[in-house]
């Protein structure tokens, strides 16, 4: 079995109300926080919107998209991690901000998005880039079962898997943007957007 380093790396928070606070996280293979600059584009786009909003971060890792979503005026967020060296950084990143509106929850996602019956305004889903098929299996059970009533957050290292995802889907295509070799877009159901 491979060690997992115990080093930590930090991600600083972009903007509202905790703009600037850096969150610790572990130095853990296939755990790369969304960069600042994606994230940055993302909060510009969703900045008319996020207020008041509910939000889950599937796939959590260092919770920068929902501590993010909550920093700048989500109501509510549910950060959902599997792993368990990454999901105890995360709570102790949830029990920091000493917020009663931010809950990590220790979930397989599959698992976890099964058991929903309450939707969320906006998904965020950003699976290990080495696990694709876990990406559209989220994304089909998230329109199977209209769970995201806004938008959902889609992250991978191949722009065409998310194309291919969002069309098998029947999901538009709100907005898109690359940096390096990240590819990322907010996606919405087609009647949602008439």
């Amino acid at each position: 079995m491979k060690k997992q380093s115990t080093k930590t790396q930090t991600v600083r928070l972009i903007g509202g109300k905790w703009r600037g606070r850096k969150i610790a996280f572990p130095e853990i293979d296939d755990l790369r926080p969304t960069l600042g600059r994606t994230r940055e584009t993302l909060f510009n786009w969703l900045r008319p919107e996020i207020e008041g909003t509910k939000c889950l971060d599937l796939c959590a890792g260092s919770g920068a998209l929902g501590i993010e979503a909550l920093s700048q005026g989500a109501s509510e967020v549910i950060l959902v991690e599997s792993e368990p060296t990454i999901f105890s950084s995360l709570e102790k990143n949830v029990a920091d901000l000493g917020e009663p509106s931010c809950q990590a929850i220790k979930a397989n996602a599959l698992n976890y998005l099964n058991g929903l019956n309450t939707p969320f305004d906006i998904i965020f889903l950003d699976p290990p880039y080495t696990q694709p098929d876990l990406l559209a299996a989220c994304v089909r059970i998230i329109v199977q079962h209209r769970l995201a009533t806004k938008y959902i957050y889609l992250e991978s290292n191949k722009q065409q898997l998310i194309e291919e995802i969002s069309h098998s889907n029947d999901l538009e295509i709100n907005r898109k943007t690359s940096s390096g070799n990240t590819f990322s877009a907010l996606v919405a159901h087609k009647a949602l957007q008439q």
